[in-house]
Protein backbone atom coordinates (compact mmCIF):
# COMPACT_ATOMS: atom_id res chain seq x y z
CA UNK A 1 0.00 0.00 0.00
CA UNK A 2 1.38 3.49 -0.90
CA UNK A 3 0.61 6.06 1.26
CA UNK A 4 0.28 9.50 -0.01
CA UNK A 5 3.31 11.63 1.59
CA UNK A 6 4.04 13.84 3.06
CA UNK A 7 1.94 13.64 5.91
CA UNK A 8 1.04 17.45 7.29
CA UNK A 9 -0.26 17.53 11.25
CA UNK A 10 -1.03 20.89 12.51
CA UNK A 11 2.68 21.57 13.40
CA UNK A 12 4.91 19.10 11.30
CA UNK A 13 5.45 17.34 8.31
CA UNK A 14 6.54 13.58 7.87
CA UNK A 15 8.84 13.04 4.74
CA UNK A 16 10.83 10.30 3.50
CA UNK A 17 14.15 10.70 4.46
CA UNK A 18 17.13 12.13 2.13
CA UNK A 19 20.99 11.96 2.06
CA UNK A 20 20.53 15.86 2.60
CA UNK A 21 19.35 14.74 6.16
CA UNK A 22 22.67 13.96 7.23
CA UNK A 23 23.70 16.26 9.61
CA UNK A 24 20.10 16.45 11.19
CA UNK A 25 19.78 13.48 11.97
CA UNK A 26 23.48 12.68 13.09
CA UNK A 27 22.83 15.58 15.40
CA UNK A 28 20.12 13.27 17.25
CA UNK A 29 21.46 9.70 16.63
CA UNK A 30 24.89 10.20 18.17
CA UNK A 31 23.84 11.13 21.40
CA UNK A 32 24.26 9.18 24.10
CA UNK A 33 20.51 10.20 25.99
CA UNK A 34 18.83 9.55 22.81
CA UNK A 35 20.77 5.86 22.70
CA UNK A 36 20.00 5.17 26.48
CA UNK A 37 17.05 2.97 26.06
CA UNK A 38 17.58 2.20 22.43
CA UNK A 39 19.48 -1.20 21.43
CA UNK A 40 21.97 0.59 19.69
CA UNK A 41 24.74 2.74 21.02
CA UNK A 42 25.22 6.61 19.52
CA UNK A 43 25.73 6.44 15.93
CA UNK A 44 29.00 7.18 13.85
CA UNK A 45 29.04 9.09 10.80
CA UNK A 46 28.99 5.46 9.09
CA UNK A 47 26.25 4.30 11.01
CA UNK A 48 23.82 7.25 10.39
CA UNK A 49 25.08 7.04 6.43
CA UNK A 50 23.77 3.54 6.93
CA UNK A 51 20.95 4.70 8.99
CA UNK A 52 19.89 7.16 5.95
CA UNK A 53 20.41 4.37 2.88
CA UNK A 54 18.08 1.85 4.56
CA UNK A 55 15.28 4.99 5.77
CA UNK A 56 15.15 6.44 2.03
CA UNK A 57 14.24 3.28 0.75
CA UNK A 58 11.50 2.78 3.75
CA UNK A 59 8.63 4.60 1.53
CA UNK A 60 5.39 2.67 1.58
CA UNK A 61 4.16 -0.90 3.34
CA UNK A 62 3.64 -3.34 0.57
CA UNK A 63 4.33 -6.98 2.68
CA UNK A 64 4.92 -7.88 5.63
CA UNK A 65 7.94 -6.70 7.85
CA UNK A 66 8.01 -3.47 5.54
CA UNK A 67 8.85 -0.27 7.07
CA UNK A 68 7.87 3.59 6.64
CA UNK A 69 10.12 5.53 7.99
CA UNK A 70 9.97 9.62 8.17
CA UNK A 71 11.87 12.24 9.75
CA UNK A 72 9.69 15.26 11.44
CA UNK A 73 10.49 18.59 10.71
CA UNK A 74 8.93 21.47 11.98
CA UNK A 75 6.77 23.84 9.22
CA UNK A 76 7.70 26.57 10.88
CA UNK A 77 11.51 26.59 11.10
CA UNK A 78 12.20 23.43 8.52
CA UNK A 79 13.99 22.29 11.23
CA UNK A 80 14.19 18.41 11.12
CA UNK A 81 13.60 17.21 14.90
CA UNK A 82 13.34 13.75 14.66
CA UNK A 83 11.97 10.41 12.88
CA UNK A 84 8.87 7.95 13.11
CA UNK A 85 8.55 4.37 11.65
CA UNK A 86 5.36 2.22 11.20
CA UNK A 87 6.82 -1.47 11.04
CA UNK A 88 4.00 -4.20 9.62
CA UNK A 89 5.15 -6.69 11.98
CA UNK A 90 2.44 -9.40 10.58
CA UNK A 91 0.12 -9.36 7.73
CA UNK A 92 -1.32 -12.58 8.26
CA UNK A 93 -2.18 -10.67 12.19
CA UNK A 94 -2.62 -7.30 10.72
CA UNK A 95 -0.02 -6.27 13.29
CA UNK A 96 2.24 -3.58 12.95
CA UNK A 97 4.80 -1.59 15.56
CA UNK A 98 5.07 2.44 15.92
CA UNK A 99 8.76 3.73 16.64
CA UNK A 100 9.91 7.65 17.27
CA UNK A 101 12.72 9.77 18.12
CA UNK A 102 12.75 13.50 18.86
CA UNK A 103 15.80 15.51 19.19
CA UNK A 104 16.14 15.77 23.05
CA UNK A 105 16.31 20.21 22.35
CA UNK A 106 12.69 19.73 21.02
CA UNK A 107 11.24 17.35 22.98
CA UNK A 108 8.58 18.24 25.57
CA UNK A 109 6.49 20.32 23.87
CA UNK A 110 4.00 18.02 22.03
CA UNK A 111 6.08 16.52 18.93
CA UNK A 112 6.07 12.86 19.45
CA UNK A 113 2.44 12.81 20.10
CA UNK A 114 1.95 14.90 16.65
CA UNK A 115 4.20 12.87 14.65
CA UNK A 116 3.08 9.31 15.75
CA UNK A 117 -0.85 10.43 15.09
CA UNK A 118 -0.91 10.48 11.72
CA UNK A 119 1.07 6.83 11.84
CA UNK A 120 -1.78 5.13 13.25
CA UNK A 121 -4.21 6.82 11.50
CA UNK A 122 -2.32 5.43 8.61
CA UNK A 123 -1.95 2.06 10.20
CA UNK A 124 -6.15 1.79 10.74
CA UNK A 125 -7.38 3.47 8.17
CA UNK A 126 -5.12 3.07 4.87
CA UNK A 127 -4.00 -0.41 5.65
CA UNK A 128 -6.58 -1.97 7.85
CA UNK A 129 -4.77 -3.32 10.43
CA UNK A 130 -6.28 -4.56 13.77
CA UNK A 131 -3.26 -3.75 16.38
CA UNK A 132 -0.85 -1.51 16.66
CA UNK A 133 2.18 -1.68 19.20
CA UNK A 134 4.64 0.55 20.99
CA UNK A 135 7.59 -0.80 22.56
CA UNK A 136 10.01 0.75 24.82
CA UNK A 137 12.77 0.51 27.90
CA UNK A 138 10.35 0.37 31.03
CA UNK A 139 12.79 3.55 32.36
CA UNK A 140 11.92 5.28 28.92
CA UNK A 141 9.05 7.35 30.78
CA UNK A 142 8.66 9.86 28.49
CA UNK A 143 7.95 7.46 25.72
CA UNK A 144 5.66 5.81 27.83
CA UNK A 145 3.63 9.34 28.05
CA UNK A 146 3.81 9.58 24.20
CA UNK A 147 1.91 6.43 24.23
CA UNK A 148 -0.06 7.04 26.84
CA UNK A 149 -1.40 10.61 25.15
CA UNK A 150 -2.03 8.39 22.08
CA UNK A 151 -4.80 6.64 24.02
CA UNK A 152 -2.62 3.51 23.73
CA UNK A 153 -3.33 1.08 26.62
CA UNK A 154 -0.38 -0.40 28.47
CA UNK A 155 -0.46 -4.30 28.05
CA UNK A 156 2.43 -5.37 29.61
CA UNK A 157 5.68 -5.53 31.64
CA UNK A 158 7.99 -7.74 31.20
CA UNK A 159 10.25 -7.82 34.00
CA UNK A 160 14.47 -7.88 32.63
CA UNK A 161 13.51 -9.97 29.51
CA UNK A 162 16.20 -8.66 27.48
CA UNK A 163 20.42 -8.55 28.13
CA UNK A 164 20.96 -4.93 26.61
CA UNK A 165 24.40 -2.67 26.72
CA UNK A 166 25.29 -4.73 29.60
CA UNK A 167 22.92 -5.16 32.19
CA UNK A 168 19.05 -6.80 32.39
CA UNK A 169 16.27 -4.83 31.31
CA UNK A 170 12.93 -4.27 31.29
CA UNK A 171 10.19 -3.29 28.55
CA UNK A 172 6.71 -2.05 28.69
CA UNK A 173 4.30 -2.73 25.53
CA UNK A 174 1.44 -0.62 24.88
CA UNK A 175 -1.28 -0.93 22.21
CA UNK A 176 -4.48 0.40 19.97
CA UNK A 177 -6.89 -2.04 18.59
CA UNK A 178 -8.96 -1.15 15.50
CA UNK A 179 -12.01 -0.77 17.22
CA UNK A 180 -10.29 2.00 19.86
CA UNK A 181 -8.76 4.02 17.11
CA UNK A 182 -12.33 5.95 16.71
CA UNK A 183 -12.45 7.04 20.30
CA UNK A 184 -8.55 8.15 20.23
CA UNK A 185 -8.95 10.36 17.64
CA UNK A 186 -11.59 12.26 19.24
Amino acid sequence: MQTELPLDTDRLTLRPFTHADFDAVRSYRSRDDVARYLYWEPNTEHEVRAVLERKAASTSIRAEDDVLALVVVVKETGALIGEVTLHLVSDEHRQAEVGFIIHPDHAGIGYATEAVRPLLRVAFEDLGLHRVIGRLEARNLASARVLEKLSMRREAHLVENEWVKGEWQSELVYAMLDREWPAATG
